[in-house]
């Protein structure tokens, strides 16, 4: 393996596998461009996909003599669109619609009314209330809550748009009566160890607790798989240095934290976990939007370069790419501009 003795690779880069790095040639190219571990996104594929991804990665790194640790990044109680009859409804500016969970219309084997917005989250309806915001796609599209009957909630569409299915929604400020760890996330638990993988991630952390919980399930399965905690949740903010003290590592998770929080508090809250991470000697990760121009582009933009840098700048220990290595159209152009980034940066 090639690799320029002047790049800096203190600062590691962690790739999430998709379509488009799914050959042991790619794996090879981009441990060659700077690639440092690979993340296996369990929110999204089946475990064949996912196995294959594990096999290619260890078939890559005996070639090359070296380790590659894999992430198995738990998808958590994410909440989600359920499934719409036409994949997509439309959200009208000023329209009254309702919002209740699918389990709701497959206990009484109906369809969903077209009005009706059907999620995943069981409680829903008793876990919001009047004047409350709910957010769909990253919060590209706003509701407020105008009442709740404890089965279906009745919302006004603030910001309008187009809804498709298994979009993600967010709900700023309002405690989530969620596990830490959902039926799923066990089941991949399970996969991950049987895989092999060296880390797990878990999502949407509120509370350290929910780390014990993983932790005792590790321990229940004799696993010795570090943990990772993803922040993402306004919650967790409260109580970042109980959660930095039972982790073994830490995820700047930007993607649901900035739809959580203002966006213009995301660059303050970065720093501050990036800190606290460091104070304690715990490996951080900065996550989500790195260099997302290049999932289409074979350059990055100016302000992606800066973000970057002042992640590493600001003592962030990994970089992390989702898309761009995943679905991108320039996964290893994409890591040798970050290994440069992170080179001139460290300087």
């Amino acid at each position: 393996m090639k690799l320029d003795p002047q790049l800096n690779f203190k600062t590691k880069i962690l790739c999430t596998m998709g379509p488009a790095i799914a050959t042991e040639e790619k794996i090879i190219q981009l441990i060659q461009a700077g690639a440092s571990a690979f993340r296996l996104n369990m929110s999204h594929g089946a475990y064949k996909h996912h196995a294959e991804y594990v096999k290619i990665i260890r078939s890559a790194e005996e070639k090359l003599g070296i380790h590659v640790p894999i992430i198995a990044d738990l998808q958590g109680p994410k909440l989600r669109v359920a499934e719409l009859a036409e994949g997509v409804i439309s959200l009208v500016n000023g329209r009254e619609m309702l919002l209740a969970d699918s389990g709701v219309f497959r206990a009484k084997k109906i369809p969903v009314p077209p009005n009706v917005i059907p999620v995943e989250y069981p409680t829903v309806a008793k876990d919001v209330k009047k004047g409350d915001v709910i957010l769909f796609d990253d919060g590209l599209l706003k509701v407020q809550v105008l009442d709740s009957d404890g089965i279906m909630v009745r919302v006004l569409v603030a910001n309008g748009g187009l809804l498709k299915s298994r979009k993600g929604l967010n709900l700023p400020n309002i405690k989530v009566s969620q596990p830490a760890l959902s039926t799923k996330d066990k089941q991949d638990v399970r996969f991950a160890i049987e895989q092999q993988c060296d880390y797990v991630a878990l999502s949407f952390v509120r509370k350290a607790e929910d780390i014990l919980q993983l932790r005792k399930l590790l321990l229940q399965l004799k696993s010795e798989m570090w943990i990772i905690s993803k922040i993402e949740k306004p919650e967790a903010l409260l109580t970042l240095e109980e959660i930095v003290k039972v982790s073994d590592a830490v995820m700047v998770a930007r993607g649901d934290l900035g739809v959580e929080i203002p966006a213009a508090q995301v660059p303050t809250v970065q720093k501050r976990i990036i800190s606290m991470c460091n104070r304690f000697g715990k490996p951080v990760i900065t996550a989500t939007q790195m260099l997302e121009s290049m999932v289409q582009n074979p350059r990055p933009t100016r302000a992606e370069a800066s973000d970057v840098a002042n992640a590493v700048m600001d003592g962030t220990d990994v970089v992390m790419l989702s898309a761009e290595t995943s679905v991108g159209a320039y996964p290893v152009e994409t890591v040798s501009y970050m290994r440069m980034i992170c080179t001139v940066a460290f300087r």
